[in-house]
């Protein structure tokens, strides 16, 4: 298994909750839930029972269907996995939990007995049809599971991400050779993506035409799970339209030319089922920073990403031939120009594996139709620090300008993040794209 950052926080909730709340690990599907909470189980436990109610027998789910009577329930449990349970020293795993909502509501009573640890995993847990009916029970402690982020990408290919954050610390230049070698790993992560399929596949050194083609089956899975929240088939014509809306440089993403159809108040709804479903990052547009960011949001307008970027590459093409050009050009730096918001995503990506919500702001140029826009707004204590991010080039950096301008008493520090090695123009600092993930850490 790969190292994962969510296998320590399962470690903090057993330490700290455990006994008095289930834990829930939730995310997109095939972004390694299961297979966490499976490795935490075996190896902090003396046994574990796992239920998976995406296969579970009959026999095995009638096993739910009466647990007033605790003493009888975890005896016919035992019964049927063949698995000997031992009290404060055993966790049972729910696997897609939110196929059985009726068990969902159970963990309040199973935590409140107290003989065991639960932990919950799943994906669309908050969908209407996974929640009517039932009381969602307060005894969870949820922990936000991503694809791999840069960190958890570079341990699974060999490399000490440390290194990288002790040069972050050093807050000097490094030099073009290593700059250069270390935005090659970077331009890596970002063609393989987060996903725990496809980093394996490349580390058994599968080509980008393999790697691409399980991307493709996940993005096809997340298809057929759009289509049956909305046969209409308007959700999934929205995830589809992601790339194409950045590519278009929209100020926000537009539902109507994504659907090809008038605006409706369902569409709010698949809107947020869509959030749900974690396959997506929506970055709010805040209307004032010099107030606290949340308190400004713009629930109506809104930047659309792809929570994993690898995903993001594989979706913007049909045509598997124009996608290993893609990445042949993203691996040798030869990315053409129009396609730099391929490292916004990532950007997004990076920001939200962090458990930060996503900003940004556009404001309109004076005596012009055109606006500045700060691609990323991140918190700092009662300040803000305005991010903007380049593809390669560092030299327009108008609107991060600006910002500092007109938010002079707001701004903690402002930052631009390209290509280029640690540098710094005035006050704006420049640094490489591989340094955001050290970079949020500091804030």
């Amino acid at each position: 298994m790969f190292k994962r950052k969510a296998y320590d926080k399962l470690k903090e909730w057993k330490q700290t909750y455990s006994g008095r709340y289930a834990c829930l690990l939730e995310g997109a599907r095939r972004v390694g839930k299961s297979t966490i909470a499976e490795e935490f189980a075996k190896n902090e436990y003396e046994s574990y029972i796992r239920i998976d109610f995406a296969n579970v027998t009959d026999e095995l789910l009638d096993v739910f269907r009466d647990i007033s009577k605790p003493d009888l329930f975890f005896l016919r449990l035992q019964a049927e996995t063949g698995v000997n349970l031992k009290e404060r020293k055993s966790a049972i795993i729910f696997d897609e939990i939110q196929l059985q909502p009726k068990v969902r509501q159970a963990i309040k009573y199973l935590v409140q007995d107290g003989r065991y640890d639960y932990i919950e995993t799943g994906s669309l847990i908050s969908i209407k049809k996974n929640i009517q009916g039932i009381v969602i029970p307060s005894e969870e402690h949820k922990i936000n599971v991503y694809p791999m982020d840069y960190e958890e990408f570079m341990w699974a290919i060999g490399k000490d991400p440390a290194v990288i954050r002790e040069i972050y610390k050093a807050k000097t230049p490094i030099g073009n050779a290593t700059n250069r070698s270390l935005m090659r790993d970077f331009r890596l992560y970002m063609a393989v993506g987060g996903m725990p399929q496809a980093v394996d596949a490349y580390i058994r050194k599968e080509n980008f035409e393999v790697i691409d083609g399980i991307k493709r089956k996940i993005n096809d899975l997340y298809f057929d799970d759009l289509k049956k929240l909305d046969p209409t088939g308007r959700l999934s014509n929205i995830y589809k339209a992601i790339p194409s809306q950045l590519a278009l440089k929209k100020k926000n993403f537009v539902i109507t030319a994504a659907t090809g159809k008038q605006k409706t108040p369902k569409d709010e709804e698949r809107f947020f089922e869509l959030m749900d479903s974690k396959t997506v990052l929506a970055c709010y547009h805040v209307s004032n920073p010099a107030s606290a960011l949340a308190q400004t949001k713009d629930l109506d307008k809104f930047k659309l990403y792809t929570a994993d970027t690898g995903l993001f590459i594989s979706l913007m093409f049909d045509n598997s031939k124009q996608t290993n050009e893609i990445y042949k050009k993203l691996l040798s730096d030869k990315l053409d120009a129009d396609l730099g918001y391929l490292y916004e995503n990532v950007a997004a990506q990076i920001i939200a594996s962090s458990d930060r919500e996503l900003y940004y702001h556009t404001w309109q140029k004076e005596k012009s139709t055109h606006y500045y826009e700060i691609d990323f707004l991140l918190s700092h204590s009662h300040k803000v620090v305005p991010v903007e991010i380049k593809s390669s080039a560092a030299r327009n950096h108008e609107s991060i300008d600006q910002f500092a301008k007109k938010y002079s008493r707001k701004v903690y520090r402002r930052i631009l993040f390209s290509q280029k090695d640690v540098d710094h123009i005035g006050t704006l600092q420049l640094k490489p794209l591989y340094m955001l993930p050290f970079a949020i850490e500091e804030m």
